[in-house]
């Protein structure tokens, strides 16, 4: 008698497991993708000529004086092939009192007082996941004079497409303002072309 009561249980959550994961939840996917395709789809960024350049959630490496910088990156934002082909991401896990990673924010903070940017916490440290695409919005204003004089353009128009680029906070209560990079850049771009 057990035996048979303990198969018929067997058997109800298999067919329970079964129904959530083979057919409930695939419904729910497909769902959400009609819903939210841009979301579902990698929240990619296209140019205006339709090439992908990007995705929103996936920061990129911009070096050139005539664009705004992100955070530093501990995996370099997968330029590397080796690290690009497995998708690794990640902090560099340098303990706050390892030498290495003492050196690399006072190069850092050297480049950026170089290029006559004022160090703010996200031009010097990295995010946990080594893929941060944004930086706060006192961090682009204070590359705004740097990326005015090379492309030639006036301060307060860079203001408006920093405003333009900045993610609120979600229902304006959690989280905080973000700057998406390379949403930024791409702007930039139009406005010169």
């Amino acid at each position: 008698m057990d035996f048979l009561r303990e198969m018929g249980r067997s058997l109800r959550l298999s067919a329970a497991l079964w129904l959530l994961t083979a057919v409930i939840y695939p419904v729910i996917l497909l769902l959400a993708g009609a819903a939210l395709p841009f979301q579902a789809n990698g929240s990619l960024i296209t140019t205006d000529q339709g090439q992908v350049v990007g995705s929103a959630l996936i920061g990129q490496p911009f070096t050139s004086d005539r664009y705004f910088w992100p955070r530093p990156s501990a995996i370099a934002y997968s330029t590397d092939p080796q690290v690009a082909k497995t998708g690794i991401s990640g902090a560099s896990n340098l303990a706050p009192t390892n030498p290495a990673l003492a050196e690399r924010i006072a190069t850092e903070k050297q480049r950026l007082q170089q290029a006559g940017i004022e160090p703010t916490g996200d031009l010097l440290y990295s995010s946990g996941s080594g893929l941060d695409p944004h930086i706060s919005p006192a961090s682009a204003i204070a590359q705004l004079d740097r990326v005015a004089r090379a492309r030639q353009v006036p301060p307060d128009q860079l203001r408006s497409l920093i405003d333009q680029a900045t993610d609120r906070p979600f229902l304006n209560l959690f989280g905080e303002p973000g700057v998406n990079v390379l949403k930024l850049n791409l702007a930039l771009d139009r406005l010169n072309s």
